[in-house]
């Protein structure tokens, strides 16, 4: 399985922007499709972008489309997620998720991901 590291969260005001990063390790990153997933204290985890193993499918949950972007670069085994116009309800713990196989549930279900980063908390301020 491959490892993954989130970097990249802070504290930013409302309208900013940030740029989160997931490392991974091992040579098979190119073959994972990436999903970015938060979770804001006391909620469930949710899903909030996902693309495919080459990055020519991506998918957004409606609350962030036309605001965040995702993206990935196998030559450097890294995931992206550009977050622009941010807004408080952004605030969470950000994951990225990696997913070996083809998908068997719906859009954004968790159990479609085998490996998962520790996390980086984005906090956006009104």
């Amino acid at each position: 399985q491959v490892q993954l590291v989130e970097s990249g969260g802070e504290l930013v005001q409302a309208g900013g922007s940030v740029i989160l990063s997931c490392a991974g390790s091992g040579r098979s990153f190119s073959y994972y499709a990436m999903g970015w997933f938060r979770q804001a204290p006391g909620k469930e985890r949710e899903f909030v972008a996902r693309i495919s193993s080459g990055g020519g499918t991506k998918n957004y949950a409606d609350s962030v489309k036309g605001r965040f972007t995702i993206s990935k670069d196998n030559a450097k085994n890294t995931l992206y997620l550009q977050m622009n116009s941010l807004k408080p309800e952004d605030t969470a713990v950000y994951y990225c998720a990696a997913q070996r196989r083809s998908p068997h549930y719906d859009l954004g279900d968790v159990r479609d991901y085998d490996s998962w980063g520790q996390g980086t908390q984005v906090t956006v301020s009104s």
